[in-house]
């Protein structure tokens, strides 16, 4: 389990490591409409008539679906027109050797998240008060993130970290908790909150993208695993071999 120093360094590389939020766009808009509408199921499957349009492939989603160093894919309305009206979220999540999913929340939605592969650990804080919840997900094991709860999650190991989640929504959202040093709200009140200029034109310009919603950790646990960061999504080795 990360230190305290490690993780208060790691939530800093997130907060500053992002200036956008991975938005789901909605695929087929006409679809969507019509199955908004309809006034029965017999009418949603003549909308859907494909077996294809009952399948949704994780792997098939790019370049969010990657592990260098990593991504998350969600399964829902924008995304998968068959999921309108069924009220949830499935998401596929993918860190990377030291990758994590930076601070965020998700405003309309309680978030169920199972490890399938690896060791993540995730940190939990729901309100002014609360205590910080912590815990090392291994596969078979889950946690829950309530609703609008601020969470992480960081892979701790050497090897790829998968994990499922499930969320109470088909719109569940997403808001980074970096947002808040680039979303426009005045620099001179931020900086005030923060009693330390956390907001300026030249911390925005040296910020890198969200991506495909994971970013790299710290750079202690990637010099351990003897991982540098690669190009175009690739992971490099000490050994010099490439993934």
């Amino acid at each position: 389990m990360l230190g305290q120093s490690t993780l208060a360094a790691g939530a800093l590389l997130c907060l500053f490591a992002q200036n956008a939020v991975a938005v789901d766009k909605t695929r087929d808009p006409d679809k969507i409409a019509k199955l908004s509408t309809v006034a029965s199921q017999l009418d949603r499957q003549a909308l859907l008539p494909s077996d294809n349009d009952w399948l949704f492939d994780f792997n098939a989603q790019q370049p969010f679906y990657n592990f260098a160093p990593g991504g998350v894919v969600n399964m829902n309305a924008a995304t998968f027109p068959a999921a309108k009206g069924n009220g949830l979220t499935l998401a596929m999540l993918n860190l990377g050797p030291c990758s994590m999913l930076p601070p965020h929340l998700h405003p309309r939605a309680s978030n169920y998240v199972v490890a399938v592969h690896g060791n993540t650990t995730t940190y939990m804080f729901e309100e002014n008060g609360a205590r910080l919840v912590t815990e090392t997900l291994t596969p078979g094991k889950a946690t829950i993130f309530p609703q609008a709860s601020m969470h992480m999650m960081v892979n701790n190991g050497c090897d790829n970290a998968q994990l499922v989640s499930a969320l109470s929504s088909e719109d569940a959202g997403t808001l980074n908790v970096g947002q808040v040093f680039t979303n426009g709200f005045p620099s001179t009140l931020v900086n005030a909150a923060f009693s330390q200029n956390l907001a300026s034109d030249d911390v925005k310009a040296k910020m890198t993208p969200v991506g495909t919603g994971s970013n790299w950790g710290t750079d202690e646990c990637l010099k351990k695993c003897g991982v540098s960061k690669g190009g175009k999504g690739t992971l490099t080795f000490a050994n010099g071999n490439k993934e």
